[in-house]
């Protein structure tokens, strides 16, 4: 009997073997900011089904810091590094209505770096909080216009250039934001469809995630993917494009945090020519989009996401035929904004709690 358990033993250690031909080598260890992309492309079920058009999107709330502004905050300290702009324990300073503000946070702790962050005061208390855990200064302030000199940007600017080696990234107006999109966000929708991509649309805010996707797919598909911007109320964006540059509407406003636009920024300058068309998406359909989607497919999404998933429904409708494929971003998920999004007085201070279908109310679970 020994000798049996001898031999099966003497067995199953050569079978641990593995030729050097089909050896893999270990996992190279990595830091958080080399986590950030590479993130997966989800098929979304019921709208797919419901338009026979392939609805994907990206999985961009499960970069490391939980949204798509990791890409940004990661190649905007990159590029500071590159120009000299930021030494060994310097100083970065943002003005961001909150993702980007948390990816820099991240970022900047990881490459040892302090992290000063201007917002408007309009936005989440938890973004604020978040931000504060992650060693973060936060300084909200009263949310004006971009042309008056006290808008957080310029504040965060002013900042930056009161200290000694600090720098203002300046993610609406520094192209490295784009490059980052360009570089990885395109480049990895491309392979996920095997370059069978028809349709891109997603919202801009700086105009980074969809400026330099945009760039790279027409680039690489000679022109063929179409590109189609959405745009929330109170942003000029959707007027801009649909008027050919003649009329920038500003009126109304939205729930959504972190995207819509007053002005072309620097991001989105060179692209605006390569956009195909532009969807407005009204309030009620995004917080309709957001429901839907926790309960036919189980994503728990913020506002701005279900807005690009609505785009990107109405782009299956109106633009393809059966069997093309629209791509659009999965920028954050609901946990930022859980307080409002599954509030009911929240909802109904907003009028939107009609607009959720009412076997999908039993998800509004606070008061």
């Amino acid at each position: 009997m020994l000798k049996r358990v001898q031999l099966i033993t003497r067995n199953l250690h050569k079978r641990t073997y593995i030729s050097p031909a089909k050896w893999v080598p270990p996992l190279t260890a990595i830091g958080l900011d080399g986590a950030v992309g590479n993130t997966p492309l989800i098929y979304i079920k019921g709208l797919s089904k419901e338009t026979g058009v392939n609805v994907y999107g990206k999985a961009e709330f499960m970069n490391p810091g939980g949204s798509v502004k990791d890409r940004a905050a990661l190649y905007l300290v990159k590029d500071a590094e590159e120009k000299g702009q930021l030494r060994p324990g310097g100083t970065v300073v943002e003005g961001t209505a909150g993702n980007t503000g948390i990816g820099l946070a991240h970022i900047c702790r990881a490459r040892g770096y302090k992290c000063v962050i201007y917002m408007p005061n309009t936005q989440s208390q938890g973004k604020i909080d978040l931000l504060r855990l992650l060693g973060a200064e936060v300084y909200p302030v009263p949310a004006v216009a971009f042309d008056n000199p006290m808008n957080y940007n310029h504040q965060a600017k002013r900042h930056a250039e009161s200290l000694d080696n600090a720098v203002w990234t300046n993610q609406f107006d520094n192209v490295a934001n784009k490059l980052a999109h360009i570089k990885t966000t395109g480049p990895e929708i491309w392979m996920q469809t095997e370059g069978n991509v028809t349709a891109f649309t997603c919202s801009t805010g700086t105009g980074g995630s969809f400026a330099g996707t945009t760039r790279y797919l027409k680039d690489v598909s000679d022109g063929n993917v179409k590109c189609y911007l959405a745009d929330p109320p109170g942003s000029v964006l959707y007027s801009y494009i649909k008027t050919g540059g003649q009329l920038m509407d500003r009126s109304g406003s939205s729930i959504t945090e972190g995207i819509g636009q007053g002005r072309v920024t620097d991001n989105l300058a060179a692209e605006i020519s390569l956009v195909d068309g532009a969807y407005s998406i009204p309030d009620s359909d995004t917080i309709a989009m957001l429901y839907r989607l926790l309960d036919e497919e189980g994503l728990y999404l913020g506002a701005s996401t279900a807005l690009n998933v609505v785009a990107a429904y109405n782009v299956a409708k109106d633009h393809l035929k059966p069997g093309d494929s629209v791509v659009t971003l999965l920028c954050d998920g609901a946990y930022r904004y859980a307080d409002r999004l599954f509030s009911k007085s929240w909802l109904e201070s907003k009028n939107l709690l009609s607009a959720i279908p009412s076997h999908l109310q039993k998800y509004i679970v606070l008061p």
